[in-house]
């Protein structure tokens, strides 16, 4: 199969963005005066939007809608602030990228983060490669691990879905992929482990960015 398209997950995948996620969240449980988590619980509190990962990070007796839309409120206003004091790309992103653009693959995100955020990481961690198209959570859009957002992509680019690579760190993503009918790579370099990536639908894994230019 020749690819033509390749999407990406965000968090975890191209980006290490758990510190300043992890900081966010905790700055919000203190001011709430709520436990605070370290940073191997966040690696499973993340992946599904903010609604869940405050969810995830309240007490467990606190879980209230209240509570919650309170909390996701202050993480997003938080977040706004520090974002980028931590989160960059990981070792080898940079590399991968040029390599799937030398062999022609149009490149997209698709990702479970605001849409907002999604659009302003890319643009600003990642300037130097053109996405064709970068979508974070929608109002109206089904989340992943619904396909709607890859297929839409693969519209939007004039692909097949099984000329799609879909390289991610999470189950979900690895179940959105199937779901689309695209290649599922999980990456080792993120968030999870290889079982949960293979549980869940994972085609290969790779441990080094560059591997996933050896698909192609």
């Amino acid at each position: 199969m020749k690819y033509k398209a390749v999407i990406f997950d965000l968090d975890g995948t191209l980006l290490d963005t758990l510190e300043d996620i992890a900081d966010s969240m905790n700055s919000v449980l203190e001011s709430f005066g709520y436990p605070t988590h370290d940073i191997e619980a966040y690696k499973y509190f993340v992946g599904d939007g903010f609604r869940n990962l405050v969810l995830r990070a309240l007490p467990e007796s606190c879980r209230t809608e209240a509570n919650i839309d309170k909390g996701f409120a202050a993480v997003r206003n938080e977040y706004s602030k520090r974002w980028a004091d931590k989160t960059r790309p990981y070792p080898g992103i940079s590399t991968m990228l040029d390599g799937f653009v030398s062999k022609g693959l149009k490149l997209a995100v698709l990702s479970n983060k605001s849409d907002d955020f999604a659009k302003l990481m890319i643009k600003k961690l990642l300037p130097e490669w053109e996405f064709g198209a970068v979508f974070g959570e929608r109002q109206g859009i089904p989340k992943k691990p619904d396909p709607a957002g890859a297929l839409e992509i693969a519209s939007l680019f004039g692909v097949s879905n099984d000329e799609c690579l879909y390289l991610g760190d999470t189950g979900v993503d690895m179940r959105t992929a199937s779901a689309a009918g695209m290649f599922a790579v999980g990456v080792l370099w993120g968030f999870r482990k290889a079982d949960e990536l293979l549980a869940n639908g994972a085609d290969i894994l790779i441990r080094e960015p560059a591997e996933a230019l050896g698909l192609v």
